[in-house]
């Protein structure tokens, strides 16, 4: 569940930052927390950092409740997990295509925009102090509600590609799905 949770993310980044200037957007990098709440009223919180390329690169940097790192390039992804000494390394199902899911989301009232990934309706909002994105918002396949709030967002500023490699240690175990 919490992989599919994170894809979603993923790709709905992606889609809410290009609903405000798709043409423009080249680079997002922004603090993160995410609420995820169950129908039994049960609540986690996650904060981190998430970085986004254009290019197809993404990094999701969690860092509390614990430390994982989710590596995305298009169709594969690798989940580093230091606090089990694992990485785990994927095929995706499908390419994450920022562009073509951001060119969906469509305007449903100011600041609000619409979208839907695998029969899941997404709302994006913008920030009307700043014009950037501030918050996601859906219900997952198990009718969790979750929220994903961004500060401190920065957009169109170079990113170093360093920034998305992962070399795990040797002492790692590797898991490949």
């Amino acid at each position: 569940m919490f992989y599919k949770i994170l894809l979603s993310l993923l790709c709905f980044l992606g889609l809410s930052n290009a609903a405000v200037d798709i043409k423009k957007l080249e680079t997002f990098k922004a603090q993160f927390t995410q609420i995820i709440e169950s129908s039994s009223g049960k609540t986690i919180e996650y904060k981190g950092d998430v970085f986004i390329k254009n290019t197809g690169k993404i990094l999701w940097k969690y860092k509390t409740p614990i430390e994982k790192n989710v590596y995305i390039l298009n169709n594969f992804a690798i989940i580093d997990e230091p606090e089990l000494e694992q990485a785990i390394y994927t095929q995706l199902q499908n390419e994450i295509n920022i562009i073509k899911l951001l060119q969906s989301a469509k305007e449903i009232e100011k600041n609000k925009y619409l979208t839907n990934i695998d029969n899941t309706d997404y709302i994006i909002e913008v920030s009307n102090e700043t014009s950037k994105i501030s918050k996601i918002s859906y219900k997952d396949k198990l009718e969790n509600s979750v929220e994903i709030n961004f500060e401190n967002s920065i957009e169109n500023k170079e990113i170093n590609d360093s920034v998305f490699k992962f070399s795990a240690p040797d002492y790692y175990d590797i898991i490949r799905k």
